[in-house]
């Protein structure tokens, strides 16, 4: 798809090299959704491979067909400066779409909050604070075994969602997976953060007449930023991805502050073009292993690409499919049923 729509920043292919720069380009945020945070820090470099790692490798000649509803909702979610829910079955491309968006225009490397029944705001969200190792390194220091002086900061590290809060230029994208699998207290903590942009570090807020400004850890490997005043306020409202497999319903009041995106399964074209994109050299007979896959995907209730890309890998491999029943064996066992209940 082309960029023919004035309000289309996304266009769907998840290439990179696409012309339009979000400095210029993206329109200004409603008045409720303006933030105020600085000095803009310039987004990180990197994330390619894990990019390639997610979505193949780049190259327009295996672009990936978005749906235009897909594309509308994440153009929306940019506009509006709201994060995107997306629910849909295994294997529907969810958390991929994260990584089309960051690459199609060039967001840097994409965050990933994964999300378990255990998952808390603050210690896994937004910030961690080793209050245990700060005494470690306090008494090291005091007994002569440590020689260099400690800092508060070196014991703060941000979590995805604190980094993607950070004052960027630019938004960071960051995936909030399987939010569906928390604790019902985690989407009713996070409205605040989502409505206002902005947290507090308590620890620093306490230190903040004596050391107004802190550089901490942050969730990019090897990261820092510096934190004043114990305040954490964005500048560009992050792209956040929230996926459920839709194991239970939300709240309204979070629902209210997200856009709502259903992921409907690939069809053959969109497989032909992940297949072509992680493997360049595959051979012609995976347009008829892709079909059987389809009809067993719909046989099963609904299969994950994964399964797919698998079986495809195996195939490539030199020996395997010489022996066919051995071989379709082997394949009726990865393209396994995911549940019993399909995607529901």
């Amino acid at each position: 798809m082309t960029r023919t729509d004035d309000w289309h920043i996304y266009t769907g292919t998840g290439q990179p090299g696409a012309e339009v720069d979000l400095r210029t380009d993206l329109p200004e945020p409603p008045p409720w959704r303006v933030f105020r945070g600085g000095p803009a820090l310039p987004l990180p470099a990197g994330g390619e491979n894990e990019n390639t790692r997610r979505i193949g490798a780049p190259g327009a000649d295996t672009s990936y067909p978005a749906d235009r509803h897909e594309i509308d909702m994440v153009n929306a979610a940019l506009l509006l400066r709201r994060p995107l829910l997306v629910t849909g079955g295994p294997g529907t491309g969810k958390t991929s779409l994260a990584f089309r968006v960051a690459r199609e225009l060039s967001l840097g490397p994409v965050l990933t909050w994964p999300v378990t029944s255990s998952t808390k705001l603050r210690q896994d969200g937004l910030y961690e604070y080793d209050a245990i190792g700060r005494v470690h390194a306090s008494s090291a220091r005091a007994s002569g075994v440590l020689d260099e002086p400690t800092d508060i900061g070196d014991f703060i590290h941000l979590g995805p969602l604190g980094t993607a809060l950070l004052p960027y230029e630019l938004p960071r994208v960051l995936v909030v997976d399987e939010v569906d699998k928390a604790d019902l207290s985690l989407p009713h903590d996070l409205l605040a953060v989502l409505e206002d942009g902005e947290f507090l570090i308590r620890e620093l807020a306490r230190v903040a007449r004596r050391t107004p400004k802190v550089v901490v850890h942050t969730a990019d490997p090897g990261g820092s930023a510096e934190i004043t005043e114990g305040r954490v306020v964005c500048r560009a409202f992050p792209f956040i991805v929230f996926t459920s497999n839709r194991e239970r319903e939300f709240p309204p009041a979070f629902l209210r502050r997200t856009l709502q995106l259903e992921m409907q399964p690939p069809n053959e074209e969109q497989l032909a073009s992940m297949v072509a994109a992680h493997f360049r050299d595959a051979s012609g007979g995976s347009a008829e292993l892709i079909r059987k896959f389809l009809r067993r995907s719909e046989s099963e209730g609904g299969l994950a690409i994964d399964q797919l890309l698998n079986t495809i890998q195996l195939a490539s491999s030199s020996g395997l499919t010489a022996d066919r029943v051995a071989w379709e064996r082997l394949r009726d066992a990865l393209w396994h049923r995911l549940s019993t209940t399909g995607f529901e």
